[in-house]
């Protein structure tokens, strides 16, 4: 199957009255999705060493910057899953050597570095007598793939060089009880930390050489690079590197290197992974043997081959789950800024217009003393207005009082009338209400007059009472 095959769009359509190759007609998503395909492809991998510029840490946890030379500059993005294991913090003007992969963000049709790890270049006395080492020892072939001893597959006695006391220790001998309880340890007692650890470390080696073993692990658990130099003293990588026995370099954790690691026959990432590498399950057994009958399958493999091209052909023209949750992370990402950038905006419109209304607002002070005006103002027309009310009344009372003097019976007394009333003060209406004997008091103008009935007498029959 040609490349030209593998790279013509499928999703293309020709142009009208066309019909080479040249006439496809792409999307913009398409030239995108295309172009993103053929950089990851062809470049894959790279390292690049350039200073940082416009570094900015994103609340997601991402690092955005850009990474340039004295004539160029290029997008760059790392992840949070990958700068979490960085042992510095990245800055403007920092020159560093990245590795990672050329990738397009199709949304904008622009291209970027997605970088996976990040060293700074000189970066302090410590690092620059590792790489001269490093260096040193390179040049003298120790580190050449060809000096390397095999490890064996199935190891009957091992022996560990590392601290009795540490993490590592218990970590690879939990490992082996699970995995291959047959395969006899001896732990080679060293310091692993601090001025006398070199020394304490080549004794140890020493001694793990003079025993039976089938392999030597040498190693601690992580650090940071002072807690680990001891592991670069050059005296200690001669002797792993003249050592008959096969070494396995297990120290610190998977981003930690040391001149052990690069002199032994073996690195393991981290201490449990050494135990690992030495000790075979019968589970990894069981697979090797699968292994092995696959292996009889010719006829099968060719069908599998055959497959595996329709397979790859196929997986170029998807997208990759990785790349469109990147491409998400973008998004993600652009979408928050943006929502910040809003926020922002609102925020500060609002204390505009706070400000505009703190401008208009009236001291308290003066607000109290209008009310109390205001109030005082009240107060008078309250005043002014009970005292109207109040003459009205009593004028209203002395008209009523007025009536009631003009119907009021001593005013017929003063007219030369008279009112006479019983002992009871009951007054006397009728001659009916009287008889002679009665004591009756006679109201005058001036006085009351006190008086026995003698005679009554009957206007309507014209007779005497008498009784």
């Amino acid at each position: 199957m040609s490349q030209d095959l593998l790279l013509q769009p499928n999703l293309g359509v020709s142009a009208p009255g066309k019909n080479s190759r040249d006439s496809v007609v792409y999307t913009v998503e398409q030239l995108n999705i295309h172009i993103r395909q053929t950089l990851e492809n062809q470049l894959g991998v790279i390292w690049l060493q350039a200073e940082i510029s416009n570094f900015k840490p994103h609340s997601s946890g991402h690092f955005y910057f850009s990474l340039k030379d004295s004539k160029a500059q290029i997008s760059a993005i790392m992840f949070r899953g990958h700068n979490s294991k960085l042992k510095f913090k990245p800055h403007d003007g920092l020159e560093v050597v990245v590795r990672g992969r050329i990738t397009v963000y199709e949304p904008r049709g622009t291209y970027q570095i997605v970088c996976e790890s990040m060293e700074p270049v000189g970066a302090g006395a410590l690092q620059k007598q590792f790489e001269q080492l490093k260096e040193k020892l390179k040049m003298e072939g120790l580190f050449e793939a060809s000096r390397k001893k095999a490890i064996p597959p199935y190891p009957k006695h091992i022996a560990v060089v590392t601290s009795p006391t540490g993490a590592a220790i218990q970590d690879i001998l939990n490992i082996m009880r699970r995995r291959a309880r047959n395969v006899e340890i001896t732990v080679v007692p060293a310091l692993v930390q601090g001025a006398g650890a070199a020394p304490s470390l080549c004794e140890a080696f020493l001694k793990a050489q003079q025993l039976p073993v089938d392999v030597i692990i040498i190693g601690r658990g992580g650090g940071s690079m002072e807690d680990l130099w001891a592991f670069n003293d050059e005296k200690l990588a001669r002797l792993i590197a003249g050592a008959e026995i096969p070494v396995i370099s297990a120290v610190g954790h998977e981003v930690d290197f040391t001149i052990c690691d690069f002199v032994a026959d073996l690195r393991a990432p981290t201490p449990s992974a050494a135990a690992e590498l030495v000790s075979k399950s019968s589970v990894e057994v069981a697979q090797r043997l699968v292994q092995l009958e696959s292996a009889l399958k010719v006829s099968i493999q060719k069908i599998i081959k055959f497959k595996m091209q329709i397979l790859i052909l196929n997986s170029r023209r998807l997208i990759d789950p990785k790349r469109k949750l990147q491409d998400y992370f973008f998004r993600n990402d652009e979408l928050y800024s943006r929502l910040e950038q809003a926020m922002r905006m609102q925020i500060l419109h609002l204390r505009k217009d706070v400000q505009i209304l703190e401008k208009k607002l009236v001291p308290p002070n003066e607000v109290i003393e209008k009310l109390r005006t205001r109030m005082e103002r009240g107060r008078l027309k309250l005043i002014q207005q009970f005292q109207t009310r109040l003459a009205n009344k009593w004028k209203a009372i002395e008209r009523v009082n007025g009536l009631l003097d003009g119907m009021s019976p001593l005013r017929v007394v003063d007219r030369g009338y008279s009112i006479a009333t019983t002992a009871t003060k009951a007054v006397v209406k009728s001659v009916k209400t009287v008889k002679r004997g009665d004591l009756i008091d006679i109201r005058v103008a001036d006085g009351t007059i006190k008086t026995e009935v003698k005679e009554v007498l009957n206007l309507k029959s014209d007779s005497k009472t008498e009784e």
